[in-house]
């Protein structure tokens, strides 16, 4: 039996990302607190990780859309001081045109993508800075960088999660709390199906299996990258890229507008 590092609170951890990476902290000795709608497959990972383990695995039933069931796992991040690391997995996709929406349904997935994300690590980021210690993980993904490839609004989530990730990044680190962003492509999980989307549709050289994605996704963990996109081979082109958008930063507010937009004598 290993000794624990704390608990892991994941989120989403029923299936898919969620349930990987709770195999995966459990077997690097960290005690689990598993959140997710689905009780009954919770309690079968829960039951299997204690049995192959041997560490403590406590399961909570939460709809995140729900302001009362967020309020409750919010509170426990704030007043458990064995939570040492957040895993902010929950989140749905959708299909089709933003001007075509259900926004009923739009709005649900702002709320779990966006707004029960916001909440988690706000609380996290407040209980781990004081201790002195801790990380958070945000699943993001790679249609942050590629909006126009994918649906609008789920695009748009997912930009919102990559930026708050650097943001809080640059608030959090002096005070030893690591933070990283998670960027999969497409990956073999539910999200797929529930969101009316074919995955059998993409080319099988696009497709990643849930376990290579969250040991890549580890692995980046472990070399402390900010920014983990597990399907990139070529590290210098994410560099490029963070180097050509700081690059513009002195040309962003200034107090003059640029000539281009001036009337002509």
């Amino acid at each position: 039996m290993t000794t624990s590092k704390g608990t892991a609170l994941i989120t989403g951890a029923s299936t898919g990302i969620g349930s990987i990476y709770a195999d995966r902290f459990a077997k690097r000795g960290y005690d689990l607190l598993l959140v997710a709608r689905d009780l009954q497959r919770l309690e079968t990972l829960a039951t299997r990780l204690r049995h192959e383990t041997g560490v403590k695995v406590e399961v909570l039933k939460a709809d995140l859309v729900d302001s009362a069931d967020l309020h409750k796992v919010e509170q426990r991040l704030r007043t458990d001081a064995s939570i040492s690391l957040l895993v902010n997995n929950a989140g749905v996709a959708s299909d089709g045109t933003l001007a075509a929406a259900d926004l009923g349904g739009l709005d649900r997935m702002i709320q779990l993508n966006v707004v029960a994300l916001t909440h988690l690590a706000s609380a996290a980021a407040d209980s781990f800075s004081k201790a002195g210690r801790g990380a958070i993980v945000n699943i993001a993904s790679v249609v942050a960088l590629l909006p126009e490839r994918f649906n609008a609004t789920y695009a748009a989530t997912k930009a919102y999660v990559l930026s708050l990730t650097q943001s809080l990044h640059a608030e959090v680190s002096e005070a030893g709390v690591q933070v990283q962003a998670v960027l999969p492509g497409a990956t073999r999980t539910e999200i797929w199906e529930r969101s009316g989307l074919d995955l059998n549709a993409f080319p099988p050289e696009m497709v990643m299996e849930v376990n290579e994605l969250v040991d890549a996704a580890l692995a980046g963990f472990d070399q402390k990258e900010l920014i983990t996109i597990p399907a990139l081979s070529n590290p210098a082109e994410w560099d490029a890229f963070v180097a050509a958008r700081h690059a513009m930063g002195p040309n962003l507010s200034l107090s003059s507008a640029a000539a281009r937009y001036k009337p002509s004598a």
